[in-house]
């Protein structure tokens, strides 16, 4: 059975950006979304796989998913 593809509604291309930069820039990004909206989140910073998921639920995000490719982290956060 295929995973279904989730779609996001806006994307935040942090590569590149130490931490703890993409954490806060993605938590003052989520209160802009409308409910129910998805937002994608890539980063390079290895210490945002600890931060960005906790911070997320913490805030009452859901987070979909968390994908590592090598050195780059896709986050997929509903409001």
């Amino acid at each position: 059975m295929l995973e279904e593809e989730i779609i996001p509604n806006y994307c935040l291309d942090l590569q590149g950006e130490p931490c703890p930069y993409p954490a806060i820039v993605t938590l003052q990004t989520l209160p802009k979304l409308k409910k129910g909206e998805i937002l994608e989140v890539l980063s390079d910073c290895p210490q945002s796989i600890n931060n960005i998921p906790i911070d997320a639920k913490n805030h009452g995000y859901e987070v979909l998913k968390v994908e590592q490719r090598g050195v780059s982290i896709r986050y997929l956060i509903r409001k």
